[in-house]
């Protein structure tokens, strides 16, 4: 047994991983490309009449309504699924050429394959996670000309 597996048990292993991967993923999901930003108004006269607060509480207000017509800031993938199974796919072939390759015996040919698929599919679904987290476009746009309408004007999304 070495140094590693004889201080750090597996399950404390998996969820330091898990956090990890958590962590990065939250990373992943700000900005201005994320399904997350708010729009950003322009300091025109509306604004300056209304104030920040009263800006701030429109586009509050412009974003529930878009979501009262049954728009959603997030476009519906199903990333992480289809990446990890992309993944698994992946792994799980390449794990058992290589076995055949080596030598191995049938046995020996199903655990690399069984490991090989579930490394690929956690990879996968791990990348699956980092691109999942896309705006929807129409809600954008909704917003945009909700708060247009009201004399804001949108100059971008953060």
């Amino acid at each position: 047994m070495n140094f590693f597996n004889r201080h750090f048990p597996c399950h404390f292993t998996l969820m330091a991983v898990t956090a990890l991967v958590l962590g990065l993923a939250g990373c992943a999901s700000n900005g201005a490309d994320s399904a997350s930003a708010r729009p950003v108004l322009y300091p025109n006269a509306t604004l300056s009449r209304v104030g920040d607060a009263q800006g701030r509480m429109e586009v509050n207000a412009c974003m529930a309504r878009a979501q009262a017509s049954g728009l959603s800031p997030t476009q519906n993938t199903n990333e992480v699924g289809r990446r990890a199974g992309e993944g698994a796919a992946t792994a799980g072939v390449a794990s058992v050429v290589g076995a055949l390759i080596t030598g191995r015996g049938s046995e020996g040919v199903l655990r690399a394959g069984a490991a090989g698929a579930a490394v690929g599919g956690s990879a996968g679904a791990v990348s699956g996670a980092f691109h999942n987290d896309r705006p929807n476009g129409v809600y954008r746009s909704f917003v945009q000309r909700c708060l247009g309408e009201k004399g804001f004007d949108v100059i971008g999304w953060n």
